[in-house]
């Protein structure tokens, strides 16, 4: 039994724009999993039947599954709130089928696949086995290859890899098709609604006590599309025009130096 499932939901391989790249930043991910200082984990990919996925490291391994493209996958061609609506349905799908093959486990969490992790998180689980779970509301934001982290203090409404929940708590079903699709995009495919649902059933997340996970912006396979960490925090013309706003965001970037590297990039 482990103690944390890690889970990472991959894409059908046609919603990927390039998938060389998103191989090639799972790889990554997986690096960075792989880099816990306890040993009490395992990690979960879940994938289309043909998906052609990196070589997994130890304690991973993969799920397939058959669901079809999701159409909605890129923004725009149904509108905001359908786009969100798809995309929840189709990620908690396969992060249901990725929990149903690890309902031993005594922890979840949702990771995705061009994210990094701290390498404290299974260690911290460990000392506190009882506990409810966390949100990560401090983290960082990285450039794709670039040489600083940006620290964010509302890291878990921004990033989906923010959330480490005692197992339990979700109510999984037995079977698949024992879940409703309103359950599945509500507690799986959204990171911002269960922190919420947990809190009304009387079992609030903590919050993680030291800064948990860097999420990796502009790249090309960014599903988000999220802009550059110099183009939002710098080179934003809200911010220019705020001096002080523009020193303040100065002192949260961080240089990426051996510690860093070592606790999320799981490189010396």
């Amino acid at each position: 039994m482990p103690l944390v499932t890690f889970i990472i939901p991959v894409r059908h391989q046609d919603n990927a724009r390039d998938w060389n790249k998103l191989k090639a930043n799972l790889s990554q991910t997986m690096t960075s999993i792989s880099n816990q200082t306890n040993e009490d984990w395992r990690g979960i990919i879940v994938a289309n039947e043909g998906a052609d996925l990196p070589d997994l490291p130890e304690k991973f391994s993969a799920v397939r599954v058959t669901f079809p493209p999701n159409d909605m996958h890129e923004l725009g061609k149904g509108g905001k709130e359908a786009y969100l609506d798809a995309f929840r349905a189709d990620k908690g799908r396969r992060v249901l089928s990725g929990m149903l093959h690890s309902t031993d486990s005594r922890f979840f969490m949702i990771v995705d696949d061009d994210d990094f992790v701290s390498s404290r998180i299974v260690q911290h689980v460990a000392e506190n086995r009882e506990a409810n779970g966390w949100t990560i509301d401090h983290g960082y934001i990285w450039d794709n290859g670039g040489n600083f982290l940006f620290e964010h203090d509302d890291f878990s409404r921004l990033c989906g890899t923010s959330l480490i929940i005692r197992a339990d708590l979700y109510g999984l079903p037995q079977r698949f098709d024992d879940a409703s699709l309103d359950w599945i995009k509500s507690m799986l495919g959204s990171h911002v609604r269960i922190a919420n649902i947990l809190s009304q059933r009387g079992t609030p997340l903590g919050a993680l006590p030291f800064r948990g996970a860097v999420y990796r912006v502009a790249h090309g396979g960014s599903h988000s599309r999220a802009p550059s960490l110099i183009r939002q925090y710098f080179l934003n013309r809200g911010v220019l025009l705020k001096p002080r706003r523009l020193l303040r965001n100065f002192r949260k970037l961080k240089m990426v130096g051996g510690g860093y590297k070592r606790e999320f990039f799981g490189k010396a």
